[in-house]
């Protein structure tokens, strides 16, 4: 069973763009209702990646400015799908489980 991995602006890299395979990041803040509602469907998501080709991440928006301002977040929740270390994908505000699953095995 996998799980949700807190990343911040000092292992960014390490965890995300050194990562090579499929990696989604859910940018987030702690007082953000929607942010919320769509944690708990990441978290599920990341239980039910048993082969581990996915790896699923959260980032407070509120402790890592920097990344933050490097891809442009304006608006929580903001999901991004890397791939290899580079973004292929992005999804704004809060989203279905199965957008977000479609989303992300197009990419596996």
């Amino acid at each position: 069973m996998g799980k949700v991995v807190s990343v911040n602006d000092d292992n960014f890299k390490s965890e995300v763009k050194d990562f090579d395979g499929v990696v989604l990041v859910d940018f987030y803040a702690d007082w953000c209702s929607p942010c919320r509602f769509i944690a708990p469907v990441v978290e599920k998501l990341a239980e039910e990646n048993e082969d581990g080709k996915v790896k699923y991440v959260k980032l407070d928006v509120d402790e890592s400015r920097q990344v933050s301002v490097e891809y442009g977040i304006r608006a929580v929740p903001t999901l991004i799908l890397f791939k290899k270390g580079e973004e292929k994908d992005r999804m704004q505000g809060v989203q279905p489980e199965a957008e977000i699953r479609g989303r992300v095995e197009s990419l596996k």
